[in-house]
């Protein structure tokens, strides 16, 4: 099978359409139905399936689809060891990270390594978890700081440090002229993340169990960091890490709202692919993470 062939089925595997994948490969379509015959005619069985007006893989194309995705990690991964030899801590590394370790975990470590390695280049996407892993499982990543979810065959992951996110409000916010329950907390305005964020969607479902309205909000970003900045200022409560209410990180006039109910506990793990190459500078980051994480809960 050639190599080339196998990289034009994959987008045309992800894309499901002849036409958008031309697009994006720069090829026409009668070069990529010319790929797909070959790659067929070598595995012995179709590949594709009509589905409305585009294409599907059929369970031989998923088969094909789990090995080409392979064999290119081992390609990348073999060119990438072998421009290391002899390097050091030089090249590129590829890092996804949630928002709340991008803002209390990644500025020590990245000034670490780059104290370390004047020569390193790090290219960062900030993002939830959801929107991580797809770019992990692609290669596209060489490490990701996410929150812990189910284990996924073949990856690698390490705890770093527990999170718990929590009700919080101006300090002139009303909720705390009481000892608010989580029924007070149904008759305020709040500012959250859009439904499918895995903490809006805990606490929506924390309301649920309880037989509580969900939290009635006023102000929706999908922008987790601006958050606190803008509950400081307003009447609005929300849900956010204890991490911006405590050290250097806290913000003036930003307050918990003490809810025990309405506490998520959460771990933060590194997480890289188990047989992928990590390039030195990949894994000293790694070993940075690991150590920042350990003096935070010695502190």
């Amino acid at each position: 099978m050639d190599l080339r062939d196998l990289r034009y089925f994959e987008t045309i595997a992800e894309l499901e359409h002849l036409g958008r994948a031309s697009a994006r490969l720069h090829r026409t379509q009668p070069a990529l139905t010319s790929s797909v015959r070959r790659l067929e005619a070598a595995c012995g069985a179709a590949l594709f399936e009509k589905a409305g007006r585009g294409i599907r893989l059929t369970e031989a194309g998923r088969v094909l689809l789990k090995w080409a995705q392979r064999m290119r990690f081992d390609v990348e991964d073999a060119r990438r060891e072998l421009q290391s030899i002899g390097a050091g801590l030089t090249g590129h590394v590829r890092l996804g990270i949630v928002p709340t370790a991008a803002q209390f975990l990644l500025p020590g470590v990245a000034r670490q390594l780059l104290r370390e390695a004047p020569g390193v280049t790090l290219r960062t996407v900030v993002g939830l978890i959801d929107t991580l892993q797809p770019l992990l499982r692609a290669g596209e990543l060489d490490l990701m700081v996410g929150t812990e979810s189910a284990a996924e065959p073949g990856w690698v992951s390490k705890t770093l440090s527990e999170d718990v996110i929590v009700v919080a409000a101006s300090e002139r916010h009303p909720v705390f002229g009481t000892r608010a329950t989580l029924k007070d907390l149904s008759a305020h305005a709040w500012a959250l993340q859009p439904p499918g964020a895995p903490t809006r969607d805990w606490l929506d479902h924390t309301f649920d169990r309880h037989g509580l309205p969900r939290p009635r909000v006023q102000v929706e970003t999908t922008m987790l960091l601006m958050l606190p900045g803008l509950i400081v200022q307003t009447e609005l409560l929300s849900f956010i890490s204890r991490q911006h209410l405590q050290g250097k990180a806290h913000i003036p006039g930003l307050k918990e709202v003490p809810v025990k109910a309405a506490a998520m506990r959460r771990r933060l793990v590194v997480t890289h692919r188990a047989n992928s190459f990590l390039s030195p500078a990949a894994r000293r980051l790694l070993v940075l993470f690991e150590a920042s994480a350990g003096r935070k809960a010695d502190g």
